[in-house]
């Protein structure tokens, strides 16, 4: 009723799409505040997967303790398409060489097939 007296159909349509373009904005910012929550929330998960299975006695997230730091890992192998293979096999059998003359030692079967997936996934995205 009141729309008519005010406004003409282009300010109308100017309006809609402003407001639809608010709400896209307000969408957007939940759904990437809910995506780094969870990620967030993942990472932790992985980290005290890691903690348990004995993995930060050798290395550290941000420093070498025997073996490099998670994140030197993560940065020798970003954009590498086979890193994650590569190092679940290196983590299952062990190996060295890579980062030094000290040799990490097999961690399979101690340490699950799953677990070991789960963490190299996590030391690839930090």
């Amino acid at each position: 009723m009141f729309g008519d007296l005010f406004f003409d159909d282009w300010t109308r349509y100017v309006l809609v799409l402003c407001w639809r373009s608010c709400l896209l904005n307000v969408l957007f910012f939940w759904t990437a505040l809910l995506a780094a929550t969870a990620s967030a929330i993942a990472g932790s998960g992985a980290e005290a997967l890691a903690q348990k299975s004995g993995c930060l006695l050798c290395h550290g997230v941000d420093k070498k303790v025997v073996g490099p730091a998670y994140k030197e890992v993560a940065a020798k192998y970003k954009g590498d398409k086979t890193a994650e293979a590569k190092l679940i096999q290196k983590v299952k059998t062990g190996g060295g060489g890579v980062w030094g003359e000290m040799p990490m030692p097999p961690n399979s079967p101690q340490v699950k097939d799953d677990d070991i997936k789960t963490i190299v996934q996590w030391v690839l995205s930090l």
